[in-house]
């Protein structure tokens, strides 16, 4: 492992799903191995940190499409739900000895602060975990695109997108044992092909803002080694790093 490190200031993108199980919509145990994982990283490697948070364990506007329910509201209900799993999250790595801030989109005063950007950089240069609820404020916007917004906005290096597979495939792999892993793809070829990992909102600014994107299975090691910049998961980039 190289002793520099390749990025500084990353923004990691966690789904809702990763918060709660079959039993529990959001699951403190399993937060608690979230918010270890990300102690031990940044305590090994000092890097500058910000979270945005999914909200698929609760709810999404996708889950209604085909209903009577009106997309625009089941997306306010999912913004609420990121300030739940943001404040989750808080709770889990504060105890673990970490200083955080969550900052939500939406004004929720007694309970975060709101997302100003200016402010945002100052906690992330106070060394604070910042985390990032309420998507981007607005309906019909996935929190992928709220990442992808957040990094560019915060001056990240890099989005780290956290999956449960270890990076982008030709085919999916459930369906496909034989499917190849893709090590790199430039942001064209995946808007064209409509790789389903993060959404075309997020790619189109990731694109004309030359943000790369690292899609990897989450754990510990996968973390700290991208950090340190070893090829890990798949790149999203209009270079090869």
């Amino acid at each position: 492992m190289k002793s520099k490190l390749a990025f500084r200031r990353v923004l990691l993108k966690l789904s809702g799903e990763v918060f709660g199980s079959e039993k529990k919509s959001v699951d403190f145990e399993k937060i608690n191995k979230i918010a270890s994982i990300i102690q031990k990283v940044r305590e090994n490697t000092k890097v500058e940190m910000a979270i945005v948070i999914g909200a698929g364990n609760i709810l999404r506007g996708r889950d209604v499409e085909g209903t009577k329910v009106d997309h625009a509201v089941a997306d306010q209900i999912g913004m609420l739900g990121t300030v739940i799993n943001a404040l989750a999250l808080q709770e889990e790595i504060e105890r673990l000895g970490n200083n955080t801030r969550v900052m939500s989109a939406i004004p929720i005063n007694p309970l975060c602060e709101l997302f100003i950007r200016r402010r945002a950089l100052r906690h992330i240069e106070k060394e604070r975990v910042v985390i990032l609820a309420g998507g981007t404020g607005n309906p019909y916007f996935t929190t992928d695109s709220a990442a992808a917004l957040r990094a560019v906005e915060l001056r990240c290096d890099v989005l780290l997108k956290a999956s449960n597979v270890d990076g982008v495939y030709e085919q999916d792999p459930k369906k496909n044992l034989t499917a190849k892993k893709i090590d790199f793809i430039d942001y064209q070829t995946a808007l064209e092909k409509g790789v389903q990992v993060m959404d075309n909102t997020a790619f189109a600014l990731c694109q004309i803002k030359h943000m790369p994107i690292i899609v990897f299975q989450f754990n510990e090691e996968n973390l700290e080694k991208i950090l340190y910049g070893e090829k890990i998961g798949t790149l999203v980039s209009d270079k090869k790093l």
